[in-house]
This record gives C-alpha cells, structure tokens and sequence, in this order.
C-alpha cells in the first residue's frame, strides 16, 4: 500500500467513562464517499436523539484529501478538530467519527472538551480493526470483437475481473484498478492489442 492509508474494517462503538457526569459514545463507521459519512452523522444523531451533541469527524478518498468536522454547539475547535486529528494521527480514511455528549450538569472548560472528545476518539479507534486500503480508478476499456482473445488472455493473466461489461457493436468493459498500477495496466493492454482498444482513465481519454 503506497500510500499508507487504512480505514475500519467494521463499525465500532465505544462509550468511555464518564467525566464530571458527562457520556461520551464514539461510533467509528466506514464508508466510501462524503455522502455516506453525512448520513453516518445522521444515524449517530438517530440513535441517540436526546443527547446535547454530536460532534463528528470524518475523511475520505486517498490520503483523506476530503474531511470534514463539526462542534456541533460546542465551543469552536474543542471536539470536532480533536476527533480529526486522531483520523489524521493513524492515517484514517473512509471512515467517520462521532462522539455523542450526554451532558452531566457540569462544564468542562475548553481544555476539559479538548481531551473528552479526543479520549473518546481515540478509544474507538483503539477498539477498532484498521486494515490497509488500496485506492482504485475506474477504467474503461473498449474493443472490438476481434480482439476479445487478447484482452481476455490479459485479464486471465492478471486474475482480473471487469466490474461492468456491455456488449454491443463493440465491447465495453470497466475496472477498478489499483491507483498504483494504472499505467502498467494500460500499458500492457495497449501492448497486447496492438494498440487497437480504447482506453479512459476516470474521464481522461486515451
């Protein structure tokens, strides 16, 4: 993995104990794009309506390039930037982190925020199965019936599958390709064809 980057195998749930009266419940979940990690915040707010806060993390894509965080009526930079920054810490993509605050009748101070959120955080990830993740691009690939022997003679090789395949006047298949072997790929198949297919690297035209 060239990049390092791991995410969580499964959703984890961790409540630590409390401090001054207050619960904090983290919920680790992955997911695949900003969209899911939104609807993640949603179900921690779901299933714990009557709670004050949810205050969340989240990033996604290589190298979490996209994140996102929120306080959630907490004082500014005290919960949600402490549960990115344990993201961050451990390489943590495609996941999201929530904490829920059950408020206990005493504040906690900024500094007190500071250190809740970010032991709950880390807590999770703690109990949580980071395993590594491989980044792919989807690749399209288009040929003629012709070449159908060399292309699938390639992909046997490789021990690769199309994740969609179409077939028409022409054939039409796509793959989702390690990030890292995208040029070979296209490279070898080029090779192998002579030249004849037509290859798209996620919009770029080859």
């Amino acid at each position: 993995m060239a990049d390092g980057d791991v995410t969580v195998a499964r959703a984890v749930r961790v409540e630590i104990p409390r401090i001054k009266g207050s619960r904090f419940i983290a919920d680790l979940v992955p997911v695949s794009d900003a969209a899911q990690a939104d609807a993640a915040v949603d179900a921690a707010r779901a299933a714990f309506p009557d709670a004050r806060h949810h205050c969340f993390a989240w990033r996604v894509g290589a190298r979490g390039d996209t994140f996102r965080f929120g306080d959630d009526g907490e004082p500014a930079g005290s919960a949600g930037r402490p549960i990115l920054q344990h993201l961050e810490g451990l390489d943590v993509t495609d996941a999201v982190l929530v904490v829920t605050r059950y408020f206990g009748g005493t504040k906690l101070g900024v500094g007190g925020l500071i250190r809740a959120y970010g032991g709950a955080a880390a807590a999770a990830l703690e109990a949580a199965e980071l395993v590594p993740v491989v980044h792919t691009r989807r690749v399209a690939v288009e040929h003629r019936y012709e070449d159908s022997g060399a292309v699938a003679g390639f992909l046997s090789a490789l021990g690769v599958e199309p994740t969609r395949s179409e077939y028409g006047e022409t054939i039409h298949l796509e793959f989702d390709v390690p990030a890292a072997d995208v040029e070979t790929f296209v490279a070898e198949l080029t090779d192998r064809t002579a030249g004849r297919v037509r290859i798209r690297i996620q919009g770029d035209e080859r």
